[in-house]
């Protein structure tokens, strides 16, 4: 299958949560089947970094979640967590983030009947989005060193679905041996991509990261990821 990469288009809004209004970014694929095509479209929700320590929806991994989705014909939606931007609300220590993540998938299976589900997050919005995993079903599941010391994450009732946890060997806020040792315990382990010389903010490896994320959905989630 060839993939054509192809510039989005990006509709700005704020989407119910509840603590209030969610300000929130959807960015459909040029050749976006999910608003005209389909019965069942993908869209993937993708959650942010740390609010108390600058994580916005715009923060450049996130955006280029969003665009490997989107390269792959899967439409992303990017959203401010309570009390974030425009967002309505006050920080909840991972709890209401995950709230405010379901509340976003919620209103995607309204705009989009029948939608199929993937749930993104980088770092604080890893942690956020393996909690959300298991509240609604979902088709896969992204993680980009995922935060899972710093925020509450189950590891006994997570859906069986193809899920990609991404983390750079040099990461200096989350422990890349940790996060393998912790992948290790869980029922179905993630697939993997360690990738080397990488740090926590893919400085200078943003397109390689966005460039893991298509290969693995194009490989069709089968296969174990590893870069040197």
């Amino acid at each position: 299958m060839t993939i054509t990469r192809t510039r989005p288009v990006s509709e700005t809004l704020s989407i119910p949560g509840p603590a209030g209004m969610l300000e929130s970014i959807i960015d459909l694929p040029s050749d976006s089947s999910a608003s005209s095509g389909p019965a069942q479209p993908r869209v993937a929700v993708i959650c942010h970094p740390h609010p108390l320590h600058g994580g916005m929806m715009t923060n450049k991994v996130v955006h280029m979640l969003a665009k490997a989705f989107n390269d792959f014909g899967i439409t992303a939606a990017r959203f401010n967590y309570r009390g974030v931007g425009a967002s309505a609300g006050r920080y909840d220590e991972g709890i209401g983030e995950t709230d405010d993540a379901v509340a976003v998938m919620d209103w995607v299976a309204r705009r989009w009947p029948g939608a199929r589900l993937w749930l993104g997050g980088f770092s604080f919005g890893g942690g956020v989005a393996i909690r959300a995993a298991g509240t609604r079903r979902i088709e896969g599941l992204v993680t980009v060193a995922p935060a899972v010391r710093h925020v509450s994450v189950p590891t006994d009732d997570l859906p069986r679905v193809p899920w990609l946890l991404i983390q750079g060997d040099q990461d200096e806020l989350v422990d890349a041996q940790d996060v393998q040792d912790w992948a290790a315990t869980l029922a179905v382990p993630p697939q993997i991509a360690l990738l080397s010389g990488v740090d926590h903010f893919f400085h200078g490896r943003l397109t390689e990261l966005r460039t893991v994320v298509l290969d693995w959905l194009q490989s069709g989630q089968g296969t174990h990821l590893a870069a040197g």
